[in-house]
């Protein structure tokens, strides 16, 4: 089951839930596979709406049955280290730091840590140590910001 397809079955329904469907992360295993569910709303998520948006997910599953084999599923809000999933998300959290593995590397690496400078055209651009890095979005197998703790506990 491909990620693309559960996120096209799965996100209008979270949308029409009221939920900012950030993303999900399908991890197969042949005794066990998860499904992370992330989403948000600006006041923030509670335990009830992740049971909310949980028992929703669970009943569509359920009838469309796209997971083969026993899973679980497990609804988030994305936390303080945010993972990014789209391009749209990439350019919205322009200026904050994020850390990324890239499928194939780029100039010898794999791993990047640096501030995002922007995002379009299919490229995601990052100031790493003062260099500009351009990356392919589709490179880019996972990446979640960097929280700003001294910035946090600040205010």
């Amino acid at each position: 089951m491909s990620s693309k397809r559960l996120t096209t079955m799965i996100q209008p329904l979270v949308e029409d839930l009221g939920y900012e469907f950030v993303g999900l992360e399908y991890n197969a295993n042949p005794k066990h596979s998860v499904l992370v569910l992330y989403i948000d709303k600006p006041e923030g998520i509670a335990v009830e709406d992740c049971e909310t948006v949980s028992h929703e997910v669970a009943a569509l599953l359920d009838v469309e049955d796209p997971i083969k084999g026993n899973y679980n599923l497990e609804v988030s809000s994305p936390g303080l280290d945010r993972p990014l999933f789209t391009l749209e998300q990439f350019a919205r959290f322009s200026g904050e730091e994020v850390q990324l593995t890239a499928f194939a590397p780029v100039e010898g690496r794999r791993k990047f840590k640096g501030r995002i400078l922007g995002a379009e055209d299919g490229t995601v651009r990052l100031d790493q140590d003062g260099k500009e890095v351009a990356l392919e979005f589709g490179n880019i197998a996972k990446a979640r910001l960097v929280p700003d703790y001294d910035r946090l506990f600040e205010s």
